[in-house]
């Protein structure tokens, strides 16, 4: 006899389906759409545009000269770094200080109080990009490694495509299994639900932005609000591109590996701490949201391993008639995973430990609800901004 709880296990099987068909399609679209850039070849520009390189950096002592010396290392011919030492208390703007004095080309502003209104990484690019004059502005974190030749690579490519912004993705390196899993699923959510193979496609609404490589041109930021519009924006990475392609300018999304990295998290520890921005980001300074993402999450994630449980089970306690569509989800699932692993040269053995990640990307979900409705807000960068302050600001919305 069927009962309520087969039915539920069907329904849960089919929409298992289209999810895992879904993100298979979507990743497909993406590796086939969004180029290497290293693999790249264009041809060198005319004239090289003047770049600056806008850092807002905060208690990056630790991270901050190895980074700085590689984007210093770069052979462009018209290149200024500005760095914006945003209130640090560990000797970061000393470390710029002492740097600065052994290369013109890097200048250091040091912000010492935060303004109303304001997220604190904001201001400080803000700050950065009306300091200096330039052609084009790429907007990097403090940690962030650039291989020889990737500023030429990358601003030839913009120049040639033609580009207004360009985002690059840059290399994650993760120190062990169970955070390559979680940037692998990370990265595999992240491009189906942003729907990143539209974002260079100018009657699309999909836009893009990476706070590891915010490449824009200058005159077309000019033609926007500014950074102004972002102050505070917990995603403003993201929403620099919203703003960009909403006001006419032209996105594209290329894979920087080879080229741009940075090690992602040192441990779960620092990787709970990062995800505590979700609330606002994924969220929305909303614990019912945040409960509902939570929950959806793991259920779509983990469906190829439940339903299949379910389909090898004996009648009544399971219904064997779903293992068709246990493997049609399991297939789509590694077939994916590998895709995504290839096209970001990763190990696909981590990467098919989505399960584990799921679960534990939940919890840190959860964490940060609970954190953001204990404090009242979400903490970032040290400082503690409220949610109903956040919440009326909040322009880019994931997913």
């Amino acid at each position: 006899m069927i009962t309520v709880a087969h039915i539920l296990l069907s329904a849960y099987a089919f929409v298992g389906v289209a999810y895992w068909l879904w993100t298979l399609v979507g990743v497909i679209r993406v590796v086939r759409s969004v180029p290497i850039l290293a693999d790249e070849n264009p041809p060198a520009p005319e004239r090289w545009p003047s770049l600056a390189v806008v850092i807002a950096a905060r208690d990056e002592a630790d991270t901050l000269e190895p980074a700085l010396r590689s984007l210093l290392g770069q052979d462009y011919p018209d290149l200024r770094v500005v760095l914006v030492d945003d209130r640090s208390t560990d000797g970061t703007g000393e470390m710029a200080d002492a740097l600065a004095a052994t290369d013109h080309r890097l200048e250091v502003i040091h912000v010492r109080e935060l303004p109303a209104g304001w997220l604190g990484k904001v201001y400080a690019l803000a700050q950065g990009a009306e300091r200096v004059e330039s052609d084009w502005l790429l907007f990097t974190d403090a940690d962030i490694h650039f291989a020889p030749g990737a500023l030429r690579k990358a601003v030839a490519f913009a120049e040639a495509r033609p580009a207004d912004h360009l985002a690059a993705a840059p290399d994650l390196i993760a120190p062990h299994a169970v955070i390559d899993a979680m940037i692998q699923a990370f990265l595999r959510t992240f491009a189906v639900c942003l729907r990143l193979w539209a974002v260079e496609d100018p009657e699309s609404r999909a836009f893009v932005g990476v706070g590891a490589f915010n490449l824009v041109r200058r005159s077309v930021l000019e033609r926007t609000p500014g950074l102004e519009w972002l102050r505070l924006e917990v995603a403003d990475d993201v929403g620099l591109g919203m703003m960009i392609k909403r006001y006419g300018g032209r996105s594209v999304l290329a894979n920087a590996r080879g080229l741009v990295s940075v090690a992602w998290y040192p441990d779960l520890a620092s990787v709970a701490r990062g995800a505590e921005k979700a609330f606002a980001s994924v969220g929305h300074c909303s614990v019912p949201r945040m409960l509902l993402i939570s929950i959806l999450g793991p259920l779509f994630e983990l469906a190829p391993l439940v339903v299949l449980i379910g389909a090898w089970l004996p009648f009544p306690y399971g219904l064997p008639g779903l293992q068709p569509a246990a493997f049609v989800m399991l297939a789509a699932a590694v077939a994916s995973t590998a895709a995504v692993s290839r096209w970001c040269r990763r190990r696909i053995l981590f990467g098919l430990l989505f399960p584990m990640a799921a679960l534990t990307g939940t919890c840190l979900l959860l964490r940060s609800a609970w954190l953001g409705w204990r404090r009242g807000g979400i903490v970032w960068r040290g400082t503690l901004y409220p949610n109903r302050l956040v919440r009326g600001k909040l322009r880019v919305r994931i997913p």
